[in-house]
């Protein structure tokens, strides 16, 4: 696999513009790994298709695969693939809505969702607009700072800057919502963050999809911590 961080976007650019392999990208966008067969599904292909467009897509070092016994598992490269994804999600037109459990299910998406390892849709952009607010993070042109009051108040909640910030990646990134058309937090930070609410039991994965549930004890919480109204 290529070691370049950097990701080809007229490359991610033109495989998104094949119908079957926007939609297996899109599903992988929630940092999970699936199996051929789960993602030929939420395709809406056959299996024997869907194998070819992941070798495609796995050629271009656009995803990567894991295999366990017989089945092969795949999942987006990593996170730089997964910002460019939304980015250009952010640019596509709408999907068409042909069904009610298609509508449902765009709805929940555009509420609160996973962008790979961290929140987005509406409640990750609530989030992101109460720390600038509070003065926990600003905007900065490469993306947000963490104030030194946000410091203090990222370690109430049990994230360790100094650790996040060890991490090989982009440390807080501003990355471009697709629904909501603004900008949600990102990188390691937004990730850490997203992982102490799942942890709080705050938020939710929900099976199969991008979206996830904010709990009752999350909306007290999300309140009286971020001072958002769910």
């Amino acid at each position: 696999m290529r070691t370049n961080s950097n990701p080809n976007v007229a490359l991610i650019a033109s495989l998104v513009s094949e119908p079957s392999r926007a939609a297996m990208l899109t599903a992988l966008l929630d940092g999970r790994f699936h199996p051929a067969s789960e993602l030929a599904n939420m395709a809406g292909i056959k299996p024997q298709t869907a194998s070819f467009h992941l070798a495609k897509m796995v050629e271009a070092n656009v995803i990567i695969f894991e295999k366990h016994g017989r089945h092969r598992y795949y999942g987006i490269r990593d996170s730089t693939v997964a910002q460019t994804m939304e980015s250009l999600l952010a640019l596509a037109p709408p999907v068409e809505i042909k069904s009610l459990r298609q509508a449902t299910e765009d709805q929940a998406i555009r509420w609160a969702r996973t962008c790979y390892d961290h929140l987005a849709g509406n409640v990750g952009v609530q989030l992101t607009d109460s720390l600038k607010q509070r003065g926990i993070i600003q905007e900065t042109n490469e993306g947000f700072a963490v104030t030194e009051s946000g410091e203090a108040f990222f370690e109430s909640l049990q994230i360790n800057i100094a650790q996040v910030k060890k991490k090989r990646r982009s440390f807080s990134h501003k990355c471009l919502d697709w629904s909501e058309r603004r900008h949600h937090l990102g990188g390691a930070l937004g990730n850490a963050l997203l992982d102490r609410l799942v942890e709080l039991q705050w938020v939710q994965r929900v099976p199969k999809t991008r979206a996830v549930s904010i709990t009752s004890e999350g909306k007290q919480g999300l309140k009286e911590t971020f001072s958002i109204d769910i």
